[in-house]
């Protein structure tokens, strides 16, 4: 009997393994929404949850497309209770994580947690690590719709099958969770993600600067660096073809609001947008300027970034400091920016009928050759004069920049 018992165990896990899969039919544009990590670090609390949720309605940042209230590392005890359990910090949390994610989901919005592969978080908490299928359990209970899953603490752990494991677990829970893989592009996630998660991140962390370098613990063994906006960018240039609905390439978080200057903001706001990156903001929404509000609630910059193609942009050429994005859009559109990258302001002269953009991974042209493209500025919302029949002239201020849609022109009836 009890080897009965053993053999349909053994055929019931190995079913539910070869069913395994990643919940299809979410991120089909990249995520957006708020994560606590750039601004709290740790220091992350009840209150600040809530405020941010109660924010996103009071701003209508929900009516833009931001969703997900995401409490990143540091929300659980640094120990795990007898039954192995991860436990909300009562300091912190005191009405307990369902009653957080209940209020989350009360103003109609989507409640996301993390945790990490290794052994300990980043901020040495209690990790997965061996406890992938009961810590699912848990958070699915809690009513989570995104993980944040870190690479902290691994040792010699294999990344994709580590990520495939958690991925299996959250399956199994029974509940449609966006899985985040936070593996800093270690392992080349972009080759092996999309089957297990919906979004990877492809560098290190972000810091909070335009371009630059911070090593952290400098000099020690576990040495690693941050990169600023302009370099965490480029640093990947020919992973486009691994984006898509349902599997994106994350950059990491925004920096929006948090250091920069107005000019920097938006150019980093338009270039996750160009690069169809998740848009989750890491300020704190109850200090944001006017100009960071408007910034962020830029419908017409998210609409690149969430066009249903799915297509990432990139960058076209490099013109005396000026660097030309473009992004095949829905309809024949295109949306083009010119990034003055220089310390001082740029003139630029741009003739789209010189320059047949074609993107080699859609098929997709920009081709005023052949048809003349009403410009639209997306920062000031209004139409230029002229079409693409005149070049483009203007000026753009250091580290700031021009942001287009191309449409083409409607024949004459």
């Amino acid at each position: 009997m009890r080897k009965t018992l053993l053999a349909i165990a053994c055929a019931l896990a190995m079913t539910a393994g070869s069913q395994a899969q990643k919940f299809d039919g979410l991120a089909m544009t990249p995520p957006m929404g708020w994560n606590s990590w750039n601004t709290f670090a740790c220091d992350i609390s009840e209150k600040t949850v809530k405020d941010m949720a109660d924010l996103f309605v009071e701003l209508g940042l929900d009516k833009c497309g931001y969703e997900y209230i995401v409490i990143d590392d540091g929300w659980m005890l640094k120990q795990r209770d007898k039954d192995g359990n991860l436990v909300p910090d009562p300091a912190k949390f005191p009405d307990g994580m369902k009653a957080v994610s209940d209020y989350v989901h009360s103003k109609g919005l989507k409640f996301g947690i993390y945790n990490c592969a290794g052994s300990e978080t980043c901020g040495g908490y209690p990790g997965g690590r061996g406890h992938e299928y009961q810590d699912a359990r848990l958070y699915a209970s809690f009513g989570v719709d995104y993980l944040k899953y870190d690479w902290c603490n691994t040792g010699k752990m294999y990344a994709p099958e580590a990520y495939k494991t958690m991925r299996d677990a959250l399956y199994t829970a029974g509940r449609p969770i966006v899985f985040s893989l936070c593996e800093w592009g270690d392992n080349q996630p972009w080759e092996w993600g999309a089957e297990i998660g919906h979004l990877w991140r492809t560098t290190g962390d972000i810091y909070c600067c335009y371009d630059c370098e911070y090593v952290v613990h400098k000099g020690q063994p576990d040495q690693w660096s941050a990169w600023g906006v302009w370099p965490i960018l480029r640093m990947r240039k020919d992973i486009r073809k691994y984006a898509g609905p349902g599997h994106w390439n994350d950059p990491d978080m925004l920096e929006v609001g948090n250091c920069m200057s107005v000019a920097e903001d938006r150019s980093h706001f338009a270039l996750w947008a160009l690069s169809a990156a998740p848009l989750m903001l890491g300020n704190d929404l109850r200090k944001a300027s006017k100009e960071t509000i408007e910034l962020i609630k830029n419908t017409e910059v998210i609409a690149v970034d969430q066009d249903k193609l799915g297509i990432q942009g990139y960058e076209y050429r490099m013109q005396d400091s000026v660097s030309i994005w473009v992004k095949p859009l829905e309809d024949d559109e295109w949306a083009i920016g010119f990034i003055n990258t220089s310390m001082t302001e740029k003139d630029i002269n741009f003739d789209f009928k010189q320059h047949v953009i074609t993107d080699d991974l859609s098929g997709k042209s920009l081709d005023a050759t052949k048809n003349e493209y009403i410009l639209r500025d997306l920062f000031l919302h209004q139409n230029l004069k002229a079409t693409t029949k005149k070049p483009v002239v203007a000026k753009i201020a250091s580290h700031d920049i021009l942001m287009l849609k191309a449409t083409i022109k409607p024949a004459k009836k």
